[in-house]
């Protein structure tokens, strides 16, 4: 089998991306034909979501059909609409009598402050995207759900840096499967794993003296979060951020076990991001199963926050300068 260190060598499991270069903003769409078992967890407090309820363990329906993440703030929730039609042409959905409803649940980020036009994703754009997906290898950077992703805003987009959309896999034992996708737009720095040293975010400005700490390059988001300026900026800001993604398994799940994977998850992003689920952030990763290989729940929890660290980190390797921004490439 070949492995493309992607969120599609879990077989079952599809990516499908579209966007609009002009607005920056896009959607991205991971598609399970044949259903996944499904779990989420928020630990944002700004999220914008579509049927995160129904994913609650205790709810009826068991598996979802597609997982949709999306620029646009709310408007692009939208962009799930074009994938139930999508769904419901190739009659995939849950079954009831002669209909079909596919289940597609979303998470949006906040990209509203970076493109040049008032397009957001909407349901063209998800029945695009989902026409386009397909196994195999994975394009990142500014591409999907990441083509206006940001990072580092605790001066505002003038002291941003451009970040995307990242993947990643992992196999365990040499048959379990667990990979991530991730869209990347953080109020926080990314920091390298291996160093714990900003690899990019906030950038001083005239609102941010070097003088509240960091370097030349960088101002430490934690470091000015601590400081008079940073105190009076967090009492004005509002929510605009946001990091989406999915972590997905071969790994026989429940959805309370995929609920907990969801959970584990969240370690990696806030291993590399710095500070994460703020009350500016909506931070909200989906689980998938698609398998039914039998795996201890725990290990398949922590190496899905191992895939999501590693697809964070290859998102803002794989971004290019955009809307004013530099990137870390360059």
């Amino acid at each position: 089998m070949n492995y493309y260190n992607a969120i599609t060598d879990v077989p079952g499991v599809e990516v499908g991306q579209a966007q609009d270069e002009t607005a920056l903003t896009g959607c991205t769409v991971i598609l399970c034909r044949k259903g996944a078992v499904g779990g989420v967890d928020v630990r944002g407090s700004a999220p914008g979501t579509r049927e995160t309820d129904l994913l609650d363990p205790i709810n009826l329906v068991d598996k979802v059909h597609a997982i949709v993440l999306a620029g646009g703030s709310a408007f692009g929730l939208d962009a799930a609409t074009g994938v139930m039609k999508y769904l419901s042409e190739q009659n995939i959905g849950y079954g009831f009598g002669a209909t079909r409803v596919p289940i597609v649940p979303a998470a949006i980020l906040f990209d509203l402050g970076i493109g040049k036009i008032k397009r957001h994703p909407d349901a063209e754009m998800g029945y695009i995207a989902v026409s386009a997906a397909k196994s195999g290898p994975i394009l990142e950077g500014n591409i999907g759900a990441g083509t206006g992703a940001t990072v580092g805003k605790i001066f505002g987009m003038s002291g941003a840096m451009k970040s995307g959309l990242g993947s990643a896999s992992i196999v365990i034992g040499g048959s379990i499967v667990v990979g991530a996708i991730v869209a990347v737009n953080a109020f926080g720095d990314v920091l390298d794993p291996l160093t714990g040293q900003i690899i990019a975010g906030a950038r001083p400005t005239k609102f941010g003296p070097l003088k509240l700490g960091g370097s030349s390059q960088f101002a430490d988001t934690l470091k000015v979060m601590g400081t008079m300026t940073g105190r009076t900026i967090l009492s004005l800001a509002t929510g605009g951020n946001t990091v989406i993604g999915v972590v997905a398994t071969n790994a026989k799940l429940d959805k309370s076990q995929a609920t907990k994977v969801a959970q584990m998850s969240h370690d990696g992003l806030a291993r590399v991001i710095r500070p994460a689920h703020t009350m500016l952030d909506g931070d909200t990763i989906f689980a998938l199963s698609t398998g039914q290989k039998k795996a201890d729940v725990s290990s398949v929890g922590a190496y899905a926050a191992e895939a999501l660290e590693l697809a964070i980190i290859s998102a803002l390797k794989a971004a290019t300068p955009a809307g004013g921004l530099p990137a870390m490439s360059k």
